[in-house]
């Protein structure tokens, strides 16, 4: 199963992206996790496609979709870990997001150079898109 992050999803419903989600994953594999929902619909400004997306968005499998202490655990672990590393993790959500794929087990696919530092003070699955 593949965990995709808020980055990849800009670049999928991004105007005259050359990115091609359905190329790159099943999307019978794809599922998503609530900071990712709220990353991708608080960027959005037009209505029309804000419910459009949030649709999609809602009717997608979900992981940790009952976010408790313990997820939020593995995510300050994570950031302070990154920390102590010399890495430095500029969201605070990447760690949340990369906990959810954690505790689930999860390949993210990404964006975002927060997820290899994660990935080399964790067993974090990452894959970044080529575009």
């Amino acid at each position: 199963m593949i965990l995709v992050d808020t980055s990849v999803w800009i670049e999928h419903f991004r105007p005259r992206s050359p990115f091609d989600l359905a190329g790159a994953v099943d999307f019978d594999d794809v599922v998503t996790c609530l900071p990712v929902i709220q990353e991708v619909l608080q960027g959005i400004d037009d209505q029309r496609a804000f419910l459009q997306v949030q649709q999609a968005m809602q009717a997608m499998p979900r992981v940790e979709s009952q976010l408790g202490a313990e997820v939020y655990g593995v995510a300050i672990d994570l950031y302070r870990r990154a920390r102590r590393a010399g890495f430095t993790v500029r969201s605070a959500t990447d760690c949340l997001i990369a906990a959810c794929a954690l505790r689930s087990s999860l390949m993210i696919l990404h964006r975002d150079r927060d997820y290899p530092a994660l990935a080399r003070i964790a067993p974090i699955d990452e894959r970044e898109i080529a575009l």
